[in-house]
C-alpha cells in the first residue's frame, strides 16, 4: 500500500468517528447538506477534493462549476453516501427516508443508465422495487413521475426508442419515483444538442419550483450555472476547493427573456472571470 493510500486509509478511520447523523431533532434546522473540512484521497495517493466547507439550504438550487478532473462528482458521490470522505464531515437531511418507499435523496448521472430490454415504465419502477414499494401506491407514483418529466405516452416504449433528451427524462423520472428531499444531478444534459439542453433546463426549473425540491447540479458550462441556479460555486482546480460563490438573484421564474438580458449576460461574465483561474495551466483546458 502506497503511502497516499495509506493517508486516506488513517482519514477515514479518523473521520468515522466524527459523522453526524442529522436525523437527530433539530440537527441543522433547515439545511439540507452541510460538508465540513471534508477531503478526498484516492488510494493512487491523488488529493481529489477539500478541504471542502459548503452549506446548502433546503430548497435552494446550486450549481457546482469548475474543470475537469476538480471533483465536483465526488462531491456528490460523497453527499450521496457513494464513497466516504478521508477527512471531515458530511451531514445530510434524511426527511424522505422516514417515507415509506422513498429515499432523502435521488440522484441523475452523466449518462442515463437505462436498461434497455426494459420499458420506460419498468426502468422508472427500479428504485421502488429496490425499496420493495409494489402496489397501488408504487404504481401511482409511477405514472405521477412520468408526467412530471412529460412522458407519459412513452411508459411502454423501450429505450432504443427515445431520443437523448427523453432518456435522460427516464432517468429524471426515475430519481423523481421515490420523492427525494435531495436531488443530485452530476452533467445530465452535457451529451445534448443545445436546443434540447435549453429545453430540459426550461423543464428542470419548472419542477423545481413545483416540486420544491433541494437540487445540487454539476455543470462545466458557465451559461447553464447562471441561468438555472440560485448559487453558483466556482470550484478551483484540484484538489477542488471553494474559489469563488455567485448568488443568482434574478427574480423567478426565469424564461428566455432572462437569458437573453443583460443581467444574464453580466452575472456570466463575472463567473467566467472568477472561473478562469481554475483553467490556468491545464494542458488541453
Amino acid at each position: 500500500m502506497g503511502r497516499g493510500a495509506t493517508r486516506g486509509a488513517a482519514a477515514l478511520n479518523n473521520v468515522k468517528s466524527a459523522m453526524v447523523d442529522s436525523r437527530a431533532p433539530g440537527a441543522n434546522a433547515g439545511l439540507a447538506v452541510r460538508l465540513r473540512g471534508v477531503t478526498k484521497i484516492y488510494d493512487s495517493g491523488v488529493a481529489a477534493l477539500g478541504p471542502l466547507d459548503l452549506d446548502v439550504v433546503s430548497g435552494e438550487f446550486v450549481a457546482l462549476l469548475g474543470p475537469s478532473g476538480c471533483g465536483k462528482s465526488t462531491a456528490l458521490r460523497l453527499i450521496a453516501g457513494l464513497a466516504a470522505p478521508s477527512a471531515g464531515t458530511v451531514e445530510v437531511s434524511h426527511h424522505g427516508a422516514q417515507r415509506r418507499g422513498s429515499h432523502s435523496i435521488g440522484f441523475v448521472f452523466q449518462e442515463p443508465t437505462l436498461m434497455p430490454w426494459a420499458t420506460v415504465r419498468d426502468n422508472v419502477r427500479l428504485p421502488l422495487k429496490l425499496a420493495r414499494a409494489t402496489g397501488g401506491d408504487a404504481e401511482t407514483r409511477i405514472d405521477a413521475a412520468l408526467d412530471q418529466v412529460g412522458l407519459a405516452d412513452f411508459a411502454r416504449a423501450y429505450p432504443r426508442e427515445l431520443s437523448g433528451g427523453m432518456k435522460m427524462r427516464v432517468s429524471l423520472a426515475r430519481a423523481l419515483v421515490t420523492d427525494p428531499d435531495i436531488l443530485l444531478m452530476d452533467e445530465p444534459f452535457a451529451a445534448l444538442d443545445e436546443i434540447t439542453r435549453f429545453r430540459l433546463n426550461n423543464d428542470l426549473l419548472a419542477l423545481w419550483r413545483d416540486l420544491h425540491k433541494t437540487v445540487i447540479f454539476v455543470t462545466h458550462s458557465v451559461f447553464e450555472s447562471v441561468y438555472l441556479s440560485q448559487r453558483v460555486i466556482v470550484m478551483t482546480a484540484r484538489p477542488g476547493r471553494i474559489g469563488a460563490e455567485f448568488r443568482i438573484t434574478s427574480p423567478e421564474p426565469r424564461g428566455e427573456a432572462f437569458r437573453t438580458s443583460a443581467e444574464y449576460a453580466g452575472f456570466c461574465r463575472e463567473v467566467s472571470n472568477a472561473l478562469a483561474p481554475s483553467y490556468a495551466g491545464q494542458a488541453g483546458a
